[in-house]
């Protein structure tokens, strides 16, 4: 059987493409990563920024590619069937040598076949790395085959080939030949190739475009090497392709990082360092060709390194004119920016009009952002062009808005220390040229408008100079002179900068420096006489407030002794000199000794001033909370505080020693008056508890039932009444008999007796008798209302029954029984005060019981008759008297309602029916006469059991029993006689039946 020889399939040659076209992607996913950072990048290097992690992808990918190329080649080995006879014998077999020729032919055809493929193959990627890939694929297949060719069994097919003299074997000879020299080629191709692999991948997938501009020289460098060294990539038709890849890696990589359409969202100095780079990076690439071309026409001794420019550099020279324009259109928006922006504003002040004209620098890029075409295309050249045409022509024209801005500007400056501090920014800060140089021309209007400024400060100088602008709580003199240097710093402040750029003032100088003398002499002068006149004042004025009282006494016109009031005598003057001086030495200057000794001492005198306030607001506030019964009764205590405080009004000023002593002794007088009056306040608090619970006492206390529960009747409610009266009396007699005691213990506390009869007490004890009287009086007052009010509300009180006392209907109580006892409940009310003593004239000591007239019964006098005098409680009494009389008439009125009742007792029933019968009625009059009373009975049997008016539940249950009883009697009463007559009838019919 013939030995077969397995060439590489197709199938394998394209699973190593496609470990080429991985690899390829993977510089696409790199770059696109890169240009994944946002405008807010950081800086320009870390906006390229390729995660570690993917780059340690990529080497991961390209070795595994080498990896999968060996494994697939072993997998495709010469297989042939060993032969095991001698040459000779093989020579001897004809049959076996046609077979072994045909062998050859098909080794022949084969062989062939897989050099023409790799002939024809091109790199399936456009990048550099794509020719390593190529070169490794056909030096992997070339060497396998001729690994195949070298096997013992292959080789023994050969030999007998060879002695057989066959012309197959000339020609596979010739092809192996061939096959050898193309292996050869591959290998060394892909050895010099494989030594710029790391070049490749800095290009693909380098983090930044720094690391590829850092990269082109070394790899240029290792080009030339290549070309000298190299015996195949020593040719234009080997270079020339491998630089295009080259060329082209670099064109995407920057395509990829520059996206024009994405580049003016990002930070304008993050723009132009990534445009910047770009364009550096396309630069280098021409720069490093032609360093390396001179560096090897120095040698002389290789071929020279010349190649199709257009090839290498028409599309890596148009993107960097593209990114060259790129990188001037930002420079033109950051030198707009730098002249329109805040420090033009504050000249000008006019916001808005230079807000418009950064709307129209904005708008500059519109046309770029929206681009549809791809800029770095050189085939859209023309559309490119026209872009940029368009934008220099309205660069022009904002150029020349911002100048006729700038001009009219100008003429109205708002300051000229801010014009010229931004002219001098402008100077030296990149700005548009024509825009610059129009600026610095106008620093004659910024001296003009100094000179306006000076003028200005000038004018108002000369109107304020009497009244200076202060600051609040600032003193006048010290304000004034701060105002007249506020004034000289303005104008010294814009005038010094003027002076170190003499280069640019002309004869304007002398004017400018003239204006500034004068008004700085005025300035000056002003604040000198400020300072002397003060000074003068100071030492005539200043020993006569130290020589003040420490106190001044106040009376109104017509003095009296509750009414005089004190006050802290130290002069606001002596306040005003402390801050002059305190604001004056600051500012350099000199003050008298006198003034800087009381400054020294401010914070003593404002603490005596502090403690002195204390000392009279303590004293006034213990005054004003004493009555004007308390102040007579205080007056021994009163005149010795007064005493003590009245040392301040005389005998010490604000130069003496002794203050710390006086205020000490003050407050302590003060203090214990204080004390004093707070024991008395204490017991005036425990006598209004017990007057105010006299006040709010219920002397007429009932309770209110609900609808479920049985009322009382009237006599059973007020003796209720009066039983809770007489227990709630008797413990307001003792409460009030408590006030005495009280009022004794303030005799205590004033004059260390408790007699109870001081005579410097008696208003005192008289003006608490009246206002016990106002107590009693307020709660007779509170409880009538409050009694009438109950009285004539919706709920009821107490029940009374309606009665037939024939012939008349009458209520149980009577009428003047009821009005009777309410009045006598509210009388009750009135003399509950007999129970409240009154004292003897002069003391807090109740009266004791006397005889008055020559009768047996002692009298003891209360405050019934005072309290029944007042006109209010009569006429509350009035009022509940005529409110129940209302009431029951009322209720009168109701019960008239029942006289249509009355033919059942007014007529008496056996005279009447007697008379009826007496005419021998018929049975159809007795039926009328029984429905007539059938009828009045079923009425009766509707009407309501009781009515409700205000406070009185009426019972009408005992009328409507009676009434139903009398009409029930009636019907019996008819009965009787109808069966009389019945009885009559039936003896009768009987009797004629008999017969």
């Amino acid at each position: 059987m013939c030995p077969q020889v397995f060439l590489p399939s197709l199938a394998w040659q394209q699973r190593c493409a496609a470990g080429e076209e991985l690899r390829a992607e993977a510089p696409g996913l790199e770059i696109q990563v890169e240009g994944a950072e946002g405008p807010e990048g950081s800086d320009h290097k870390t906006s390229q920024s390729i995660p570690e992690q993917l780059l340690e992808r990529d080497e991961l990918l390209h070795r595994l590619q080498k990896f999968l190329g060996l494994v697939n080649t072993n997998l495709h080995q010469l297989q042939i069937q060993g032969l095991s006879l001698g040459c000779s014998a093989l020579l001897c077999n004809t049959e076996l040598l046609d077979e072994l020729e045909q062998c050859l032919m098909n080794w022949q055809t084969q062989i062939t076949v897989v050099i023409e493929e790799q002939q024809s193959k091109k790199p399936q990627a456009p990048g550099p790395l794509a020719e390593i890939v190529f070169w490794q694929e056909r030096a992997s297949i070339l060497s396998a085959l001729s690994e195949q060719v070298k096997q013992p069994a292959v080789r023994r097919v050969l030999d007998v080939m060879g002695c057989s003299q066959s012309g197959t074997m000339r020609t596979l000879e010739a092809t192996l030949a061939e096959l050898h020299k193309y292996r050869v080629e591959a290998d060394e191709n892909l050895c010099f190739v494989s030594t710029l692999e790391r070049h490749f991948m800095n290009l693909a997938t380098g983090k930044s475009l720094a690391v590829v501009l850092e990269t082109l020289p070394p790899l240029m460098s290792s080009l030339g090497t290549v070309w000298i060294i190299s015996c195949h990539y020593n040719t234009s038709e080997r270079m020339v392709p491998l630089m295009e890849r080259i060329a082209w890696q670099l064109c995407e990589r920057v395509r990829q990082t520059v996206r024009v359409q994405q580049l003016f969202t990002q930070r304008r100095d993050i723009a132009m360092a990534l445009v910047w780079d770009a364009k550096q990076v396309l630069d280098q690439w021409k720069r490093s060709y032609f360093e390396m071309r001179a560096d090897i026409e120095d040698l002389g001794r290789v071929r020279r390194w010349e190649f199709d420019r257009k090839r290498l550099f028409e599309h890596t020279d148009y993107m960097a004119s593209v990114c060259q324009d790129l990188y001037n259109v930002l420079q033109v928006l950051q030198d707009f920016y730098n002249i329109f922006g805040l420090e033009l504003k504050s000249v000008t002040g006019d916001p808005k009009r230079i807000d418009e004209v950064l709307s129209c620098v904005d708008g500059l890029v519109l046309p770029m952002q929206d681009l549809t075409f791809d800029p770095f295309s050189i085939s859209k050249m023309t559309s490119w062009k026209t872009i940029m045409q368009e934008f220099d022509v309205t660069v022009k024209e904002i150029e020349g808005e911002g100048i006729h801005f700038i001009d009219q500007s100008f003429k109205k400056l708002r300051s000229s220390a801010t014009a010229f501090d931004m002219l001098l920014k402008f100077k030296h800060l990149g700005t548009r040229e024509a825009i610059n140089s129009h600026l610095l021309r106008k620093f004659t209007d910024i001296l003009a408008q100094y000179c306006k400024e000076v003028d200005t400060i000038n004018e108002i100088f000369e109107s304020n100079r009497d009244n200076p602008e202060l600051i609040l709580m600032e003193p006048p003199v010290a304000g004034a002179i701060r105002w007249a240097r506020s004034l000289m710093h303005r104008i010294q402040k814009t005038i010094l900068p003027f002076l170190k750029e003499r280069d640019m003032m002309s004869c304007e100088e002398g004017q400018l420096v003239k204006k500034y003398t004068e008004l700085a002499l005025k300035l000056k002068e002003y604040q000198a006489q400020k300072y002397e006149t003060w000074k003068g004042e100071v030492q005539s004025r200043l020993p006569l407030l130290l020589k003040n009282p420490l106190l001044q006494a106040h009376s109104p016109a017509k003095p009296q002794e509750r009414s005089i009031r004190f006050s802290v005598n130290f002069a606001t003057e002596i306040r005003q000199m402390v801050a002059e001086t305190n604001d004056l030495v600051s500012m350099g200057y000199s003050v008298p000794d006198l003034v800087r000794n009381v400054a020294l001492q401010e914070g003593k005198f404002m603490r005596y001033v502090d403690e002195l306030q204390r000392l009279v607001s303590s004293f006034h506030m213990v005054m004003d909370s004493l009555s004007d019964v308390m102040f007579v009764m205080l007056a021994k205590h009163i005149k010795a505080v007064r005493k003590e405080v009245n040392f301040g009004c005389k005998t010490f000023n604000w130069k003496s020693l002794g203050i710390p002593e006086f205020i000490s002794r003050g407050m302590q007088a003060v203090s214990k008056f204080e004390s004093v009056v707070s024991q008395i306040l204490k017991n005036e608090k425990d006598i209004e508890a017990k007057l105010q619970s006299l006040e709010t006492a219920n002397i007429i206390k009932f309770t209110m039932h609900s609808k479920s529960q049985e009322l009382p009747g009237v006599k059973q409610f007020f003796e209720r009444i009066n039983q809770e009266r007489v227990k709630t009396v008797s413990v307001l007699t003792r409460r009030y008999a408590d006030i005495g005691p009280l009022i004794t213990k303030i005799e205590h506390v004033i004059l260390e007796s408790s007699s109870g009869r001081a005579k410097c007490m008696a208003e005192y004890y008289k003006a608490w008798e009246r206002r016990v009287l106002d107590s009693l009086i307020k709660m007779v007052l509170r409880n009538i209302h409050t009694f009438n009010t109950s009285l004539m509300g919706t709920t009821p009180l107490f029940q009374i029954d309606a009665i037939l006392s024939a012939p008349k209907i009458v209520i149980q109580p009577l009428r003047n029984e009821i009005y009777w006892l309410i009045m006598q409940c509210v009388r009750d009310c009135v003399e509950s005060s007999k129970h409240f003593v009154r004292w003897m004239h002069g003391t807090c000591l109740e009266c004791l019981p006397q005889a008055v007239g020559g009768d047996d019964e002692m009298f003891t006098f209360n405050f019934y008759n005072d309290v029944c005098q007042q006109p209010q409680i009569n006429d509350s009494a009035m009022t509940v008297s005529q409110n129940i009389q209302r009431i029951l008439f009322s209720l009168e009125r109701q019960l008239n309602h029942w006289k249509i009742y009355r033919p059942l007792w007014e007529k008496n029933k056996v005279i009447v029916n007697e008379k009826f019968a007496a005419r021998k009625p018929s049975v159809v009059k007795y039926d009328e006469k029984l429905q007539y009373f059938a009828c009045m009975r079923q009425e009766l049997s509707q009407e309501p059991l009781f009515t409700e008016h205000h406070c009185i539940h009426l019972n009408l249950g005992p009328l409507a029993h009676t009434a139903l009883e009398a009409a029930q009697a009636w019907m019996s009463s008819l009965g009787s006689f109808l069966n009389m007559s019945a009885k009559e009838d039936l003896f009768s019919l009987r009797d004629q039946l008999m017969v």
